[in-house]
């Protein structure tokens, strides 16, 4: 479990980077290149940032869900909480997602990005149902763990 830590850490340092330099700073630049498509910046800006976000509550989340593994409780209630923040976090982004792809399937001259756009929409939704079959599997094994200390 230490080395998936570091990654961890490693991930949410360079995603804060992201926030707070990197994305402002791109969406800045590309309104100076091209004046016709400043008026995106702000709304790419948040968009993106947005995104960051909940991969970061994704991170937070899956951190708090390996102490629970180290201390072995992830079999309680507790571990469902943090298993549906990383849902809603995922749910939260496709709903932005599809915001986006809806945007620019309709403003769009050339396919290519709507196209790869509806490839992120499905690839996030099937990351999310898989979310949530996982949290049923973790439902039940909790049922189970708690019935089997009952007979013990």
């Amino acid at each position: 479990m230490a080395p998936l830590r570091i990654f961890l850490v490693l991930l949410f340092g360079i995603l804060v980077l992201f926030q707070t330099f990197s994305l402002p700073g791109q969406f800045a630049h590309l309104a100076e290149e091209s004046p016709e498509q400043a008026y995106l910046r702000w709304p790419a800006t948040a968009v993106t940032v947005f995104w960051v976000l909940c991969i970061q509550v994704v991170i937070v989340a899956t951190w708090k869900l390996l102490t629970l593994v180290r201390d072995d409780r992830i079999f309680s209630d507790a571990s469902l909480g943090w298993v549906d923040a990383i849902v809603w976090a995922i749910a939260a982004a496709w709903v932005v997602l599809l915001g986006v792809f809806l945007y620019v399937g309709f403003t769009a001259s050339d396919p290519g990005l709507p196209l790869l756009l509806f490839l992120m929409l499905v690839g996030v939704a099937a990351l999310a149902l898989l979310m949530v079959v996982m949290r049923a599997l973790l439902r039940q094994a909790t049922t189970l763990r708690t019935d089997m200390e009952a007979v013990i």
